[in-house]
């Protein structure tokens, strides 16, 4: 979705005053999607929009010294619409001058009375200025099919979380707060901030909000039911489904297979991190319910490739025990580093690469074992593409027991030839 997204706006030439706003956990599978002179702007941690669109303003003010005049744009990165939709995140500029507004939106001309978004109600009796926007007088989220009728009676626009606003309107909403607007000092308060939507926070806030309406293709990919509608099999992976499972999907991510038996209008996905039963007109629920569920994660991609959890345990003694299995894309490599808590045993699997234990240098191949205590410098790359299983052995196993010396190979290189 996020190469699509990036796609369209480099068509339109926007790219080059595009950022992405992200949790630094996704940033390698950003990068490795879309290359590393992609600008990104990095949350310490997920906290909703609110908090992820306050922080890219402080870095735009703080950090680029935008004017606090200029009008910012913020958009999702996973709605599935044509290229006639950028035209008209180009036209929010102009909508914001033009009436003075707080903030302007795009809402979309809703195709049925749906649950699944929110709404942008018109001032009623009020028609599309000559400029192109309309008053907005309030928001409803997410009413049951008869409010939404109702609502479509009202010329109601579907909300399709498209914002724009003047800088130095939400600088100054940060400093009313009592909030930091530089960009270091709000990183560090970041877990203070509410975890909110910008849509309660801010925009059904605001005094003054317009609209421009949107009459193209537009789908919010973000639910399993838009998402399947675009999916060409109804079998993703391992799994087979009864003929009597109307409009049934399967997405499985999984090596088990999946069976599937008389059960219609359902979306079972399934990855490492979780497996997922929907009625599809309800698969929308499941981001508030993840919000209950707290486990690191078992699948990531990275900059260098990506790993899987395979196993987790706990001995008696209170030693964590984790196995993955990694794979390293060829002329990829791990940093130069060492860990504080814990020790790991690296069986190379398949592939050639080079390995470097405390500043000595050899080659591995497939069946090679390698022992890394705690403390101990270490790194790879690979030759060819590497597959490795890791066994992590500590007290305390968490992602964030890293410290980097070298990211670069030929800077590592370089500091042992000294």
């Amino acid at each position: 979705m996020i190469q699509r997204i990036w796609k369209q706006l480099k068509t339109k030439k926007m790219d080059h005053s595009a950022y992405i706003s992200t949790s630094k956990t996704q940033v390698d599978m950003i990068t490795s999607q879309l290359g590393s002179n992609v600008p990104l702007i990095i949350e310490p941690e997920r906290r909703d929009t609110y908090p992820a669109i306050a922080l890219a303003a402080t870095y735009f003010y703080s950090k680029q010294g935008v004017d606090l005049n200029e009008v910012i744009v913020v958009m999702p990165v996973d709605p599935y619409t044509d290229y006639q939709f950028f035209d008209k995140v180009k036209e929010l500029e102009d909508a914001i001058r033009q009436s003075d507004a707080d903030i302007a939106l795009i809402g979309v001309q809703p195709t049925s009375p749906s649950e699944k978004y929110g709404y942008i109600i018109p001032v009623q009796n009020t028609l599309k200025t000559s400029e192109g926007y309309i008053p907005v007088d309030s928001f409803t989220e997410k009413p049951s099919k008869d409010e939404a009728a109702k609502l479509l009676r009202q010329n109601a626009l579907w909300n399709c979380g498209v914002f724009s606003f003047r800088l130095g309107y939400l600088i100054q909403l940060l400093e009313e707060k009592k909030l930091p607007v530089e960009f270091d000092e709000l990183v560090e308060k970041y877990d203070q901030l509410p975890k909110i939507s910008f849509d309660y926070e801010v925009v059904e806030k605001a005094d003054r909000v317009v609209a421009i309406p949107y009459h193209g293709t537009w789908r919010d990919l973000g639910t399993w039911d838009t998402l399947t509608a675009d999916i060409q099999t109804k079998v993703i992976g391992k799994g087979i489904i009864s003929d009597d499972s109307s409009n049934t999907h399967v997405v499985n991510e999984l090596d088990i297979p999946i069976a599937v038996v008389g059960v219609p209008n359902v979306v079972v996905a399934a990855s490492p991190d979780g497996i997922l039963v929907s009625e599809k007109s309800e698969s929308h629920r499941v981001k508030d319910l993840v919000k209950k569920i707290d486990q690191r994660p078992m699948f990531e991609e990275r900059r260098w490739g990506w790993y899987r959890v395979l196993d987790y345990q706990t001995r008696t003694d209170g030693t964590d025990i984790l196995t993955k299995r990694l794979c390293l894309y060829a002329g990829k490599n791990l940093s130069y580093q060492y860990h504080q808590m814990r020790s790991e045993v690296w069986t190379i699997v398949a592939g050639i690469g080079e390995f470097v234990l405390n500043d000595r240098l050899i080659r591995v191949k497939a069946g090679d074992v390698v022992r890394i205590p705690v403390h101990a410098k270490h790194a790879i790359k690979a030759i060819e593409e590497l597959e490795i299983i890791e066994i992590q052995m500590g007290t305390r196993l968490v992602e964030e027991d890293i410290v980097r010396l070298f990211m670069s190979w030929d800077d590592l290189l370089d500091s042992l030839r000294q």
